[in-house]
């Protein structure tokens, strides 16, 4: 007999996609943990290229880790069993408890995929209950429960929800308007058995007087039957957002800001939550590029990961970027690549497998990269995930930590060697401009890197000096305490606005 029974499983339903599932199961890890319980963060399936590599080498959502870190655990793939990561074409690459099992069509998702999924969900809920014995899972749904085209189908929401029997919470938007249209027509769609679980009703994201919708609040109730929790206001900090769609919502506007970096949005844009340290630097505004629109006059320049990298490449040349970036490099601009980024910089690339997509013409002949470093890379079947601490040299040294999740191998193309160092003691992973023309160019494989307080600064300092601005001050935290005070201020407010009492009780 089990001497510590899990007590019942917490859900968290949206009326749609972007209703504020994530973050409100985020908020709910941490006050659970604050109340002394174990929360175990959960969601079965996730479509995401922001991904997250654990201790073990396994891919995970990042929202996913994210929530584990508000729980107070280490990140672990069983969070996440089934991660699909859109690659273009209706396809998405297939990941099952942390590593890759196939490719699947859209139109055959479900055909081929349904019986393993289910299988994988099952297993990674055994394992993480048994790795954090008398923990309470906390779930997190996808999109809206009620797609009905898609629930004979369904993995992640009702089907998991009456699977564990959990108690669970309809967060609606009401910034979108029409919440009483939400919230109704969803329930209307759940059956009697199905309808039976909500046992809260949530309202994200309300912006004035909270007394102003003190009678809708009422009318919920009593249309429903069910109780109104507590309604979230808008919330002003940035969090870590779960899908590239949500950059949008990245305004970010400073009112002050020293130096303008310009994020490439690329089209097959992965790994964008390495970009959040920068937004967090009250110094620094954050444009976002895409292809097709001007560079205009930032002071640095990063392209970020991709999940197509020859594509994304592609498709920069065909709308004049690449001219655009190989000139602000020219004039001495600072420009950063990381991962599928640090790939475009290089010379030539190849693709003898098709790991890059089965529609494209890549093939083993070299494909023209940017040409601002002097590397040649191959994208090999073998995935590269792991996490990583190593000694960088550049812009000086310091100890700095991350993880890599790639498929390509770049290595300095023969005679070149002078035109290039090694940005860390890994001389695999990051590589620095020498060459006269291009002098402000470098990259790395390291994802996570601007999560190193001191390295980030040293890196920024470089471009105030550029532009006669002092030096920030180097002994910044890494920005994992930073993330600790947004997921603190989130759960004060949850605790401020929700009662989830009822919810908890045995």
């Amino acid at each position: 007999m089990n001497s510590h029974p899990s007590p019942p499983a917490l859900m968290i339903f949206g009326t749609s996609s972007g209703a504020g599932k994530s973050l409100m199961a985020t908020a709910l890890c941490r006050v659970l943990l604050r109340q002394g319980e174990k929360p175990l963060p959960f969601k079965g399936q996730n479509m995401s290229n922001n991904a997250w590599v654990d201790e073990s080498g396994g891919e995970m959502a990042y929202s996913q880790a994210v929530q584990a870190w508000a729980a107070g655990l280490k990140p672990t793939h069983l969070m996440n069993p089934i991660l699909l990561k859109p690659k273009g074409d209706s396809t998405s690459e297939v990941i099952h408890l942390g590593k890759h099992v196939g490719n699947a069509k859209a139109e055959t998702y479900y055909q081929d995929w349904f019986k393993p999924g289910w299988s994988a969900i099952r297993t990674a809920i055994k394992e993480l209950k048994t790795l954090k014995e008398g923990g309470r899972l906390v779930l997190e749904g996808a999109g809206s429960p009620v797609e009905v085209n898609l629930q004979s189908r369904d993995l992640t929401n009702l089907r998991l929800a009456q699977y564990l029997q959990a108690r669970c919470l309809l967060v609606s938007d009401i910034e979108r308007g029409g919440v009483f249209a939400q919230i109704i027509g969803t329930l209307s769609l759940l059956r009697p058995v199905e309808r039976k679980l909500i046992k809260g009703l949530l309202i994200n994201r309300f912006r004035g007087r909270q007394e102003l919708f003190d009678e809708g609040r009422r009318w919920l109730e009593v249309k429903t039957g069910i109780p109104v929790v507590g309604v979230m206001p808008w919330l002003n900090d940035l969090f870590p957002q779960e899908d590239s769609l949500d950059l949008i919502e990245r305004k970010g506007i400073k009112k002050s800001p020293e130096i303008e970096i310009a994020v490439i949005k690329l089209p097959s844009i992965s790994n964008f939550s390495d970009i959040d340290p920068l937004e967090a630097e009250p110094s620094i505004q954050i444009r976002w590029i895409e292809p097709g629109t001007s560079l205009g006059k930032p002071d640095a320049i990063i392209i970020p990961g991709s999940k197509q990298t020859l594509n994304d490449l592609s498709k920069l040349r065909k709308d004049g970027l690449d001219i655009q970036l190989k000139s602000f490099a020219k004039s001495g601009g600072s420009i950063f690549g990381i991962c599928g980024g640090l790939q475009m910089l290089g010379r030539t690339l190849s693709d003898p497998m098709k790991i890059e997509g089965s529609s494209n013409d890549y093939n083993s002949i070299a494909y023209e990269g940017l040409n601002l470093l002097p590397l040649h890379t191959v994208f090999n079947k073998q995935k590269i995930l792991k996490q990583r601490k190593v000694l960088s040299l550049w812009p000086d040294k310091s100890y700095i930590h991350g993880f890599e999740l790639h498929h390509g191998y770049s290595q300095i193309i023969l005679g070149n060697e002078k035109e290039i160092e090694e940005l860390t003691d890994d001389p695999t992973l990051g590589w620095v401009s020498k060459n006269e023309t291009f002098t402000k160019v470098s990259g790395t494989y390291l994802h996570g890197i601007f999560e190193n307080g001191e390295w980030r600064r040293k890196w920024l300092n470089q471009i105030r000096r550029e532009k006669g601005l002092f030096d920030l001050e180097i002994t910044k935290s890494d920005y994992i305490e930073q993330r600790e005070l947004i997921i603190n201020r989130l759960a004060d407010a949850f605790e401020s606005h929700i009662d989830i009492s009822h919810l908890i009780k045995e």
